[in-house]
């Protein structure tokens, strides 16, 4: 018996069938999908109360994203956190301790120095609001006024009158009338200047015992031992021993009263 292997062409012309009829089966089954639609509809199955949940998270969601310049910029974080890195800068020791520490110390006091004025914005507008008693603009302007009456308080009249000029805008008449963009820049000065005052002081008693010590040093003709291998330790030591971070946190805090 004689096996007849098929000829190049006739496979060729087999395969090219194959194609065709799968490309066919693809198009019918593309028409039947055309003809066939899927429809898709969105509903809302709230309706306003959904819409106005969305924009409540919304809005929070932006206002919590200013948190970190309002607490940086309203409120008493700035002359803390500039005293506890001057009182670093005085002992000597540039890490210690580290800025995450100062920091984190600095939120804390800061919140701490800050409760009664939190106290009001929570019972006079965070509270309404969440019981939907005051509208969102009306609980915002409730809230601004706590912290603006202390950043009143703790600014000096040249400070805002500066800043009142060079926007070359009226005088203010009454508290009501100062305008936040002119009081933020001018409480953050007087903020720094009260810093600096607080961080001389600091500093005096610091700078004493290095000139002693280099004094000492130079008595004793060891001029090639730096005077902060011996000034630090000292420091370090007399600081505890007076009890320093107790004086100097009672001595920020009570500034703000």
């Amino acid at each position: 018996m004689k096996r007849h292997a098929c000829s190049p062409g006739r496979e060729r012309r087999a395969r090219l069938a194959a194609g065709v009829a799968f490309a066919a089966s693809c198009v019918a089954h593309a028409a039947h999908a055309a003809a066939s639609p899927l429809s898709v509809q969105l509903t809302a199955p709230g309706g306003a109360s959904d819409t106005s949940s969305a924009l409540r998270i919304f809005l929070t969601l932006t206002a919590l994203s200013f948190i970190p310049a309002a607490l940086i910029c309203m409120t008493s974080f700035v002359r803390i956190v500039v005293v506890l890195s001057m009182l670093r800068r005085a002992v000597g020791l540039n890490d210690t301790p580290p800025n995450m520490v100062i920091v984190a110390m600095s939120i804390f006091l800061t919140l701490f120095s800050m409760s009664p004025v939190l106290e009001r914005v929570n019972s006079q507008a965070l509270q309404p609001y969440l019981a939907d008693k005051l509208a969102p603009m009306a609980a915002l302007e409730r809230a601004k006024a706590p912290v603006r009456d202390f950043m009143i308080h703790q600014t000096r009249e040249r400070d805002l009158m500066l800043m009142v000029e060079l926007a070359k805008a009226p005088r203010p008449q009454s508290v009501e009338d100062v305008n936040l963009l002119h009081l933020v820049p001018a409480f953050m000065l007087s903020e720094l200047r009260a810093a600096f005052q607080i961080g001389f002081v600091i500093y005096l008693p610091f700078l004493l015992i290095d000139l002693v010590v280099a004094s000492v040093l130079m008595a004793l003709g060891m001029m090639m031992v730096p005077p902060t291998t011996i000034s630090i330790p000292v420091k370090i030591l007399l600081f505890v021993l007076i009890d320093g971070w107790n004086i100097v946190v009672r001595a920020l805090l009570e500034t703000f009263h």
